[in-house]
């Protein structure tokens, strides 16, 4: 039995990156030899482990067979006579197809080390052209690591899986779960312009159109740390709300992006033009979006809708301030005491919370200096 440590660890070490997570492959093994040893079987359809102390992962070598589309559709096969060489030639890029033993020793079989000091992405194999998720999963690294570029013929047979309906067995939760990802690294927009170049954005994201600005703006969003909702919510920006529905529906995005999402398109104009709102549109702005529920939703708002006006202008966007102080005094009103005043008439209520507000927010106005 042989332990290799493999995949992003080795890649990021190389690159003089924090390792994050160790991923092991066993050359020699049986899951009966990893059971004595104390390891925990994990893995449904390979013999995956865990670690009895660190609980880190280690795979039994193996190889794949494809038996129908899309990237659930393999057969794996893992032996002890299985080659780390065998294990490796089934990776996705030659940078993860690295591995390296207790004593530090390289494997790099198919030019890794080279590409990682040349910043090119390159497939390993054909094999690559036959698991969808890799076209998502390159896009992510390039959003990861910025001056990487995509190998020319690793392009072409990307551009040849979406032209052969490779890309369109990806199943919605792996699409989402790989955008999301892409979103949160340093460059999105890098995942972004992979998609488009090779086509495949069209297919799995065909509601978004995008251009250099939008582009910007969400990396603007990432540089300033911006939650994943806030993210989305900034990419959806220019898409009609039907139309974000339709891809949330369909990819299954969590309700807290979608909704966020779908809030910033409808009230970027109204927050845009805030300064200019009456107290009795104030209120109805914050009501509508739940802000005295939901506090810290609402900034999130103004924070899709703050990075995308500062890029378009070029200036500070006092609104944000301005909102946050109006839905301060908004929710300052006792809503509770009054309806208990109210009480011997309740239909009367609603109207006399509202009032309330909308004195709270004249009150706010008067006292403050309108930006």
């Amino acid at each position: 039995m042989k332990i290799y440590t493999v995949g992003g660890a080795v890649r990021d070490a190389l690159l003089g990156l924090p390792v994050k997570d160790h991923d092991h492959v066993v050359v020699g093994a049986t899951p009966d030899d990893m059971l004595r040893k104390g390891f925990r079987p994990v893995g449904k359809d390979f013999p995956v482990f865990l670690h009895p102390k660190t609980q880190e992962e280690y795979a039994l070598a193996r190889t794949e067979r494809k038996t129908a589309p899309g990237y659930r559709g393999f057969v794996f096969h893992a032996a002890p006579d299985v080659t780390l060489e065998d294990d490796l030639v089934r990776r996705d890029l030659t940078i993860n197809a690295i591995a390296q033993d207790e004593h530090g020793a390289l494997t790099d079989p198919f030019g890794g080390v080279d590409d990682i000091r040349n910043k090119v992405f390159r497939h390993v194999s054909d094999a690559f052209g036959e698991d969808p998720v890799r076209v998502l999963r390159l896009a992510r690294f390039a959003a990861r690591y910025g001056d990487f570029t995509v190998a020319p013929a690793t392009f072409e047979l990307m551009r040849s899986m979406v032209a052969n309906g490779e890309v369109d067995a990806l199943v919605a939760e792996r699409v989402w779960q790989e955008v999301a990802k892409g979103l949160m690294e340093a460059q999105p927009s890098r995942m972004l312009a992979v998609l488009q170049d090779c086509g495949a954005l069209a297919r799995i994201l065909p509601e978004l159109a995008i251009n250099d600005r939008l582009l910007q703006v969400i990396d603007r969003a990432a540089s300033e740390g911006l939650e994943l909702c806030v993210r989305f919510a900034v990419l959806m920006l220019a898409v009609p709300v039907a139309k974000i529905n339709t891809l949330s529906e369909r990819l299954r995005v969590p309700n807290d992006c979608r909704e966020l999402a779908v809030m910033a398109a409808r009230e970027q104009a109204a927050i845009a033009n805030a300064l200019a709102l009456s107290a009795e549109e104030l209120v109805r702005l914050c009501e509508r979006c739940d802000g005295l529920r939901k506090p810290q939703r609402f900034v999130q708002l103004l924070q899709a809708v703050e990075c995308d006006a500062r890029m378009r202008h070029d200036r500070d966007f006092p609104q944000s301030a301005w909102l946050q102080a109006m839905l301060a005094a908004v929710r300052g009103v006792d809503a509770g005491a009054l309806a208990l005043a109210c009480a011997q008439e309740p239909k009367k209520i609603p109207a006399v919370i509202h009032a309330a507000r909308v004195e709270a927010v004249t009150n706010a106005i008067s006292s403050q200096e309108v930006p």
